[in-house]
């Protein structure tokens, strides 16, 4: 076990590809004196390294939508930037809408989406099951797709942005868990550890469904609880189109890609209490697997390959926090982002590298997506939350 640095300029909590993204820009920027801390034995291995993987253009809000818009790009960079493969491939994302309401809202999205320049296409029921006729959609009224959206792999994100953020001076641990954030005077003056103290006038909470236990640390109720989703891996399913895309039965909250020679399959819960527990609830997944088959027919053929639990940060209105707390100074949050961080964690370390050195974002405006947004009920609530 290691000793920690007794002092850092920015101390990054959280080893997923928030606090990597983070901790690797700050670095890009010139700060050669960044600590990263992780809990766990191994980098990207909570909420990141449990994901689905998905990026996309298509959703409700103006902010989110620029996000991928800046996000998607750097990843599309990735590789070159980092030296690092992230698997990354363009099945486009198929949402369908099976209710009235759907296909209201789906219009709405699609307006937003279209006055940003993305180019959504919506599809007829029709055109849906001509498209795609493995799936068993008769009761799909019209869905939106745009071939753009696709997939990446986390731990090649996260393991490029620790690689490349060591390269420029990165200091990052794991098993190294923070366990107090002193405050002195209304500011951070250092963070506390079992390997150590580390004094600091600058703390990023990267800490996703943890990020409101590190915010009481300091003294801030963080209005993000952490929420559990799980899924699945089948066995190969060679009758699967090549160009199978990933489909979102939206009203179902369920979900399925092509995944190697299988599918990843998952479903959100819509009863999941709130709380850390990343066991698979077996019943939950009999349930998601009769809708998932229904859907799918497909399905019934192939067994299951593996299946896991991870952790959703989810805040009131689904958009994430980014940016400096009113107290204590020193402060800075990204977290929170409700199921679409792993995309938005390129984009989202940048700004924070911006927040940190130059006191406010300006790649991007993102004010609206401030802490204070929740006191001033300012919401920014997202519809295309899976």
């Amino acid at each position: 076990m290691s000793e920690l640095p007794s002092s850092a300029a920015v101390v990054v909590i959280g080893g997923g590809v928030m606090g990597a993204s983070a901790a690797y820009h700050l670095a890009l920027r010139g700060v050669r004196d960044v600590l990263l801390l992780e809990s766990q034995r191994f980098f990207g291995q909570g909420a990141t390294g449990k994901c689905a993987g998905g990026i996309r253009y298509q959703f409700s809000t103006a902010i989110n939508v620029r996000l991928s818009q800046l996000s998607l790009p750097m990843l599309a960079r990735f590789e070159a930037e980092t030296g690092q493969a992230i698997d990354l491939r363009y099945p486009g994302y198929l949402l369908l809408a099976t209710t009235e309401g759907n296909v209201a809202e789906f219009r709405r999205n699609v307006a937003l989406q279209h006055s940003l320049g993305v180019p959504t296409e919506w599809l007829s029921g029709d055109e849906v099951r001509r498209r795609v006729p493995q799936l068993a959609a008769g009761d799909v009224l019209a869905a939106t797709y745009h071939a753009g959206d696709g997939l990446a792999d986390p731990n090649g994100v996260v393991a490029g942005y620790i690689s490349a953020g060591r390269r420029l001076g990165v200091r990052a641990y794991t098993d190294a868990p923070v366990t107090g954030i002193e405050i002195e005077a209304g500011r951070v003056v250092a963070v506390q550890t079992p390997l150590g103290r580390v004094a600091t006038e600058m703390v990023v909470n990267a800490a996703g469904p943890w990020a409101g236990v590190v915010g009481q640390m300091a003294g801030v109720d963080l209005p993000i609880v952490a929420v559990r989703r799980q899924m699945l891996t089948t066995t190969a399913l060679p009758e699967l189109a090549a160009d199978f895309p990933f489909v979102i039965d939206f009203a179902r909250s369920l979900y399925f890609h092509r995944e190697g020679d299988g599918v990843l399959t998952g479903m959100s819960n819509p009863g999941q209490a709130v709380g850390f527990d990343e066991s698979v609830d077996d019943d939950w997944e009999l349930t998601h697997l009769e809708a998932a088959v229904a859907r799918l027919p497909l399905l019934a053929r192939a067994g299951r390959r593996a299946h896991w639990a991870g952790l959703y940060e989810v805040t009131p209105d689904a958009p994430p926090i980014i940016g400096r707390v009113p107290e204590p100074d020193g402060l800075v949050v990204v977290s929170g982002f409700s199921g679409h961080g792993f995309m938005h964690g390129p984009i989202a370390g940048l700004l924070v590298s911006e927040i940190v050195l130059d006191g406010r974002a300006h790649t991007l405006d993102i004010d609206q997506l401030g802490y204070e947004r929740f006191a001033a009920r300012r919401l920014v609530t997202e519809y295309n939350v899976i």
